[in-house]
């Protein structure tokens, strides 16, 4: 049954394309860490976790205990980390679902030691390091006085360290070349005091494709791992398929007469007889209002113009001359049809934002088909 003709489609097959490219710009024995917060960018949790670990990768990331606990439940036994520190009330469920924490806080650390004393076992932890985006972690200067004090506690294991680029998607950006400093200066401060992680990481998907000096022990690849270039910077340097569509189906087919408007405050008007077709996909479904006007869709394997604001639970487009569009019709907002394609850069632009964020605004109440 079908309750809306509005749908998110996922390839996974593009996924699995997007993880073994992205890998093969490492060097033999560099983990591979997909970044599935935020339900997979939009593109489904679990579905991209699984695909992503079946194509090569060795760890997925999260944001939120509650993000990794669902995997968990869901039956994925690889690790999983948490790559923001979680509040300290959640230390208990850390430990018993096996969840490797960042840790930015001795606040949290104590916390943390506390539960596996409870649970009598021991945890491995990865230190975040600030070396300048000014998010979380511990400064450079502070990480060996904060090791040392997190070594005291009994029980927790420092497995890794890592860091976060502000500027890795910025070739020649004198910002990224002071960061990578930073985090160079303390993990030589932290082989001085005799601590040497196993795992040392900071490269984003952006780092990935553009430093390979990044890559260390393991990579992290979110919005790359999804088809979607995390700058303009990076396209032409790998081959990247997006796996989102968003689709629906014509609702209503109008005709409408001249200087007729359309839709909220009348903000368009026709210039003369015309078509319009009711598409039933809104703000509601992360197609932004500031959108309106703006955009094309495709139907028919042609692009129509959006006319008239974007609603919450539908929008209006007009229908070209020469092309016949009935109820049922497919729509295209995201994606392919005939030799046209509308990519999600697109969108962004227009919206003037990230595609990240329309990524993982589709999918809050479009259903995903795979």
């Amino acid at each position: 049954m079908r309750l809306r003709n509005a749908w998110v489609e996922i390839d996974e097959r593009a996924i699995a394309h997007n993880v073994r490219t992205l890998k093969s710009l490492t060097a033999a024995g560099t983990r591979f860490m997909a970044v599935v917060k935020a339900d997979g960018y939009g593109h489904g949790a679990e579905l991209a976790a699984r695909t992503a670990l079946a194509a090569g990768a060795d760890r997925l990331g999260v944001a939120t205990v509650d993000e990794a606990i669902a995997l968990r439940e869901a039956g994925v036994t690889s690790p999983i980390h948490l790559l923001a520190e979680p509040p300290a009330d959640t230390a208990s469920a850390v430990v018993e679902h096996g969840i490797i924490p960042a840790v930015t806080t001795m606040t949290f650390a104590r916390a943390l030691a506390g539960a596996v004393a409870s649970a009598g076992t021991a945890v491995p932890y990865h230190l975040k390091i600030d070396s300048g985006m000014n998010r979380i972690g511990f400064r450079a200067e502070e990480v060996v006085e904060a090791t040392r004090e997190v070594r005291a506690m009994a029980g927790l294991r420092l497995e890794g360290v890592f860091t976060h680029f502000a500027t890795a998607d910025m070739p020649g950006d004198w910002e990224f070349d002071r960061q990578v400093q930073r985090f160079e200066r303390a993990l030589e401060d932290l082989r001085d005091d005799g601590t040497r992680p196993a795992i040392v990481h900071a490269a984003n998907s952006a780092a990935t494709i553009l430093h390979a000096e990044t890559h260390r022990d393991m990579v992290r690849c979110g919005i790359a791992m999804y088809g979607l270039h995390p700058a303009s910077s990076t396209y032409g340097l790998v081959e990247l398929r997006p796996a989102m569509s968003v689709k629906a189906r014509v609702s209503y087919v109008k005709r409408i007469g001249l200087g007729e408007g359309v839709s909220y405050g009348f903000v368009w008007h026709a210039a003369g007889p015309t078509t319009i077709a009711t598409v039933p996909l809104g703000y509601g479904d992360g197609l932004h209002r500031l959108l309106s006007g703006r955009i094309e869709v495709l139907i028919g394997g042609r692009r129509c113009r959006q006319v008239g604001r974007i609603c919450m639970d539908q929008f209006m487009v007009e229908v070209p001359p020469g092309l016949t569009v009935q109820q049922g019709d497919e729509v295209v907002l995201v994606g392919a049809q005939g030799a046209e394609r509308i990519e999600m850069d697109e969108l962004a632009s227009h919206a003037e934002t990230i595609n990240y964020e329309l990524a993982c605004a589709f999918a809050l109440r479009l259903r995903r088909r795979s």
